[in-house]
């Protein structure tokens, strides 16, 4: 008789409400996805861990949320901001200063799980539209009230803390609804605060909804989409998972409107225009710290899901994957929307996550593709039937000239299934104290393979870490590089220390510090090193003009102020 397969007591159970827990789970609080037994065995076996490690949990982070900490806001200044959006919409309860002054990065999962709270806001205030944004910010620059936005809380880089006090503005509460599709020009009008999935069905609904002869998607989908907002797409320059073809946040705006302390605007819907520096463009990534995003006018594009054409290969080495990207994408036969590469380590380890059969990888081997020298690619064409047919025709052709194997639409279709549950794994693990997170740096093709080994030989110097890479986002001139790692690791400040060695690592090697989540005040520290004190100069002196009191985020933002 077989014995007992041991696993985890993984969490099943919603966090109960005010706790610190159920600020630092993410997504859905009633949803949950577990390490597979075979990650299980894996995450054992590399961290010299038994099943008596897993049998009793530390720091779950149960307890209720308590701070103790007095609103440094006065009394007048409070019932100033009661009458400018209602009382209802101003709160300034212990709970709910934490909960808007945080973020999903692994040091804020690892804090609130022991008690530890940084800088929180005095008071969290709700606006209703960009009318009390505009009341709002006019008040607390002649107050010199520090205002810190937070739209969805998904930040990865510190972005929602309030270093300084006064406000958290949350902005998706109300400020989140599709308010145009405009069809002859192929845009849609939004708020920030409109979350990704209910932006991604307005523009399938368009027909229904606002009278468009055609169903339209946004074609931004980073692995945050159900939790994150398109105005943090904005302000942060993210990309999303189909960015090869569509283009990132940056390349998807067409037109925004902002308030700031000395004013609000708009900046004009043309295609294209020659009236000097684009100062739609130089609001984007501004991460807060120059005003507001209050409305955006996005590029919209049509939905033709039919037409999806997946593929999925297996490369017999590295350099093999990387030369056959690069090729596809300075071929001029078109893009493919998602297209990725993993590494060796992350495609070996990411067959164990997805549960492959042995006999699968009994007939790689035979075929050629050994362990921790294959390499794992998968994407979608999509658009007219026409073009998807000729670029997976053309990216297949591609890949077999590099020794690769095709694999059909399996693991492509495999990998969209689970591709936005993935974060949820975090919770299980932290509760045993093993932590996974990332960093991601963009690269020129000609820099690809420095950067990769360089920084995966700085984190495999720590003894018993797993680094995992891919490159997810690509271009003519080269791609972005994602790293990431897994450590048993519970100390902050261990992981502090080991995180900035990653990021010194990154610059050091010649990648850019951040891709697609943003610089906040986790990079800001590196930006002057990275950009040049020229560069920096032009920002700070944009920074003095928009927001002369400092009030807009600050506290280190983009590196902006100390």
């Amino acid at each position: 008789m077989k014995s007992k397969i041991f696993r985890p007591d993984w969490t099943e159970k919603s966090p109960a409400p005010g706790t610190y827990r159920s600020i630092f789970k993410y997504g859905d609080p009633q949803h949950f996805k577990h390490p597979s037994d075979a990650w299980y065995r894996m995450i054992k076996q590399d961290f010299h861990l038994s099943d008596a490690d897993f049998s009793s949990k530390d720091k779950e982070g149960l307890e209720q949320v308590i701070i103790n900490r007095p609103v440094a806001l006065k009394q007048q200044q409070m019932e100033a901001l009661q009458a400018i959006v209602g009382k209802e919409n101003v709160s300034r309860d212990d709970y709910s200063r934490v909960k808007y002054a945080s973020g999903k990065t692994t040091e804020e999962m690892l804090e609130l799980r022991q008690g530890i709270i940084h800088e929180v806001a005095d008071v969290v205030v709700h606006p209703r539209d960009k009318h009390d944004v505009q009341k709002i910010v006019a008040y607390c620059d002649k107050e010199v009230i520090p205002v810190t936005v937070f739209s969805a809380g998904s930040s990865v880089n510190f972005g929602c803390r309030p270093v300084t006090g006064g406000i958290s503005l949350v902005v998706s509460t109300h400020m989140n609804k599709v308010l145009e599709v405009n069809e002859l020009n192929q845009t849609a009008r939004v708020q920030p605060g409109i979350f990704g999935p209910a932006y991604e069905d307005a523009l399938n609904k368009a027909p229904e909804l606002f009278g468009s002869k055609l169903r339209y998607t946004c074609g931004h989908f980073p692995q945050s989409f159900e939790y994150s907002t398109v105005g943090g797409w904005i302000v942060t320059l993210g990309s999303g998972q189909a960015s090869t073809y569509y283009g990132d946040a940056y390349d998807i705006v067409f037109s925004q409107e902002y308030v700031t302390p000395v004013g609000t605007f708009k900046t004009l819907d043309y295609p294209a225009t020659a009236t000097g520096p684009k100062i739609n463009d130089i609001m984007k990534g501004s991460e807060g710290s120059f005003g507001i995003l209050v409305e955006v006018t996005m590029k919209i594009f049509r939905c033709m899901p039919e037409n999806r054409a997946r593929f999925s290969f297996m490369y017999p080495t590295w350099d093999a994957a990387v030369n056959a990207s690069r090729e596809i994408m300075q071929s001029e036969f078109g893009k493919p929307a998602i297209y990725r590469i993993s590494d060796p380590e992350e495609t070996d380890r990411g067959l164990k996550l997805y549960g492959m059969p042995g006999i699968v990888d009994k007939f790689l081997v035979l075929r050629g593709f050994k362990p921790m020298q294959r390499c794992l690619s998968l994407g979608n064409v999509e658009g007219d039937r026409d073009y998807t047919r000729l670029v997976a025709r053309k990216i297949k052709a591609i890949a077999r000239r590099h020794g690769a194997m095709s694999l059909g639409s399996y693991a492509a279709r495999k990998w969209e299934k689970t591709r936005y549950t993935e974060p949820y794994m975090r919770e299980d693990l932290g509760d045993y104290g093993i932590l996974i997170d990332t960093l991601e740096a963009a690269v020129t093709w000609d820099n690809l393979h420095h950067l990769h080994e360089g920084v995966r030989a700085y984190m495999k110097s720590r003894p018993d870490t797993m680094c995992m890479t891919h490159a997810s986002h690509f271009y003519p001139q080269g791609t972005n590089l994602y790293f990431i790692f897994i450590a048993h690791m519970n100390n902050p400040e261990e992981y502090r220390k080991f995180q900035h060695g990653i990021i010194d690592s990154i610059q050091k090697h010649g990648g850019s510090l951040s891709h697609h989540h943003g610089v906040g005040r986790m990079i800001g520290p590196w930006m002057e090193t990275h950009l040049g004190k020229e560069q920096m100069d032009v920002l700070r002196v944009l920074k003095r003009h928009f927001d002369p009191h400092n009030i807009m985020n600050p506290g280190g933002q983009l590196g902006l102020d100390r």
